[in-house]
């Protein structure tokens, strides 16, 4: 999984506009078959590739022209889950694989260097599994942009317990941070303005449920939810869940590997929708 992420910053210089320590950086895919998730997510998300930096084995995935996401192949022999995941840039991947620990985190892989920074495979107390990347970052990444076609939420217990956590663990609302808000029952990550991240775990005054499975769940921005279903189970994949609220149509799809991810389509300007789940 940490190859997906130097696969997006191998070849980049600088920092994004806007970036912000403890901000979302990138998202990767640590795919057992590269040929066939590049296949799979052509024709799912539109997407386009070209290489990344460190062989064949990586690539940076394209949505109008701008990068969106990295890929990379892990060999099924390693026992490595097929996932996407949300990388987060820090100062200090050893200070901060630290505070993981020192709050009952796990730190599962690294920090391990790469020619342009170091990165580690962590998860929350929970059990939601993230990276972190100190180093150079995607110029151009589509998740800075305000209209961006990537966000991250984290689906977990209990969003005001997570939020203590990764704000303690990655600087939120510390000097030079990201905000930290709250809007309909969600904790809101807030850097330059953008909303990049949501925490969610259900109504405030609801207990926290057990069954919750905790979990960063990425989403991608597409022109139509149905098409991108469509695509998916022509290819190998499954739609496991679709519902529509106040902000567009959602879809939670999985790869021909399991991978799970989320497509929004937003409603048009001045079309509130209906609410179906």
């Amino acid at each position: 999984m940490t190859e997906g992420l130097a696969a997006g910053a191998g070849d980049e210089e600088g920092l994004p506009d806007g970036a912000v320590l403890g901000a979302p950086c990138w998202v990767s895919l640590a795919a057992h078959d590269l040929a066939a998730a590049r296949a799979f997510y052509e024709e799912v998300l539109g997407w386009e590739f070209r290489p990344g930096s460190l062989g064949d084995r990586f690539a940076v995935a394209l949505a109008d022209g701008r990068p969106v996401a990295g890929i990379g192949a892990v060999a099924p022999a390693l026992g490595v889950a097929t996932a996407w995941m949300p990388y987060f840039a820090v100062a200090d991947p050893d200070e901060t694989a630290g505070r993981v620990r020192e709050r009952s985190g796990t730190v599962g892989v690294g920090p391990i260097p790469f020619a342009l920074g170091r990165a580690a495979l962590l998860s929350d107390p929970s059990g939601a599994a993230f990276g972190i990347w100190a180093g150079q970052l995607m110029r151009d990444w589509s998740g800075w942009r305000p209209d961006a076609p990537v966000g991250l939420r984290l689906v977990t217990r209990d969003a005001f317990e997570a939020a203590i956590f990764y704000g303690q663990v990655l600087g939120w609302t510390g000097p030079g941070g990201c905000d930290v808000a709250y809007e309909d029952d969600e904790v809101l990550l807030v850097c330059g303005g953008r909303h990049l991240a949501r925490i969610s775990s259900g109504a405030v005054e609801a207990a926290p449920d057990p069954d919750v499975r905790p979990h960063w769940e990425v989403r991608f921005t597409v022109d139509d939810v149905a098409d991108s279903a469509r695509a998916a189970v022509k290819n190998d994949g499954a739609v496991t869940g679709e519902h529509e609220d106040e902000a567009g149509l959602w879809a939670t799809i999985r790869d021909g590997e399991g991978a799970q991810f989320t497509v929004f389509t937003p409603h048009p300007a001045g079309d509130p929708g209906q609410v179906s789940g």
